[in-house]
């Protein structure tokens, strides 16, 4: 047991599950915290972006990591049309956050039927993959495939960047603003409508790349996208609802879990550890392990 807890090879696969998990939650944390929206069609945007980086190479013959720049860009159009056509009008004339959040959950279920039926039509229900940086790398006694490495450097990456950004940005800024007080920001002149889309801009687009770097190691498929909205939904509650470096925290505490208690066990363990962890912080932290008692509205 002791050899294989300091195993290097599992510490890398539980980082790499981790910053995984962190990217893909990102969004959905970012748009509940600021717009109280249950976005549980968010991993169908994953598959999404999973779809388009297999389009890329295997119609134009261009490289996954070439190609996210273009797929983030097409998600956060997403994000911004489904803001415009959809919820910007359900959040002008909804004000209790129970009520939010039912209605946009039936929504974005709605929502999440449909992106999935339709991909199903479009691309058929069989699972599709592509090969890309292949080649197995060596750093001591670990060994890692390229594009394991590639993933886990850009999604690390792209977390420092928007964590950077959130913190050091005047938008960013206004961004926690509306989440820490959505009222006292509006009375100190954030445009809240303008940072409302830029949310889902984001949300959407992070999401979109989480999908294309996802798919360099495993297959896509309509139906894919669920299992992550699931384990997006986890790492939120891990990290406390608002909270986006608690959440990125309680990705990788996830990554571990899944990794090393696989490891443990058998892969058949996995889903009684994931739910249980759950099940677990709701019991004893609801507010999360690294979250704060409450989001002032």
């Amino acid at each position: 047991m002791t050899e294989t807890l300091a195993s290097g090879q599992l510490l890398f696969a539980a980082l790499a599950t981790g910053a995984s998990y962190a990217l893909v939650a990102l969004g959905l944390n970012l748009v509940y915290a600021t717009m109280r929206l249950l976005n549980v069609a968010h991993g169908d945007i994953v598959m999404l972006g999973g779809y388009a980086a297999y389009w890329c190479v295997s119609l134009a013959g261009i490289p996954p990591l070439a190609s996210l720049a273009g797929i983030a860009l097409v998600g956060a159009l997403l994000g911004m049309g489904a803001y415009r056509g959809l919820f910007r009008r359900m959040l002008a004339r909804s004000r209790a956050a129970a009520r939010l959040e039912s209605n946009s959950l039936l929504l974005f279920f709605g929502l999440s039927i449909i992106v999935q039926n339709a991909a199903a039509l479009a691309f058929t229900a069989t699972p599709r993959g592509y090969q890309t940086l292949t080649e197995v790398l060596h750093f001591g006694d670990v060994a890692l495939t390229g594009n394991r490495l590639a993933a886990l450097l850009v999604a690390a990456a792209l977390l420092a960047a928007i964590v950077a950004f959130l913190k050091l940005h005047v938008f960013g800024l206004a961004m926690r603003g509306l989440i820490d007080h959505r009222e006292a920001a509006a009375v100190v002149g954030v445009d809240v409508d303008r940072v409302q889309l830029a949310c889902f801009a984001l949300g959407f687009g992070s999401a979109a790349v989480a999908g294309a770097l996802l798919s360099m190691t495993e297959q896509v498929s309509p139906f894919m996208g669920f299992p992550f909205t699931v384990a997006a939904f986890v790492v939120v509650i891990l990290g406390g609802l608002g909270s986006i470096g608690g959440g990125i925290a309680g990705a990788f505490v996830l990554g571990a879990l899944e990794t090393y208690g696989v490891a443990l066990t058998s892969a058949s363990y996995r889903s009684i550890l994931l739910y249980g962890m759950f099940v677990l912080v709701l019991v004893t932290r609801p507010h999360g392990l690294f979250g704060r008692r409450s989001i002032v509205r």
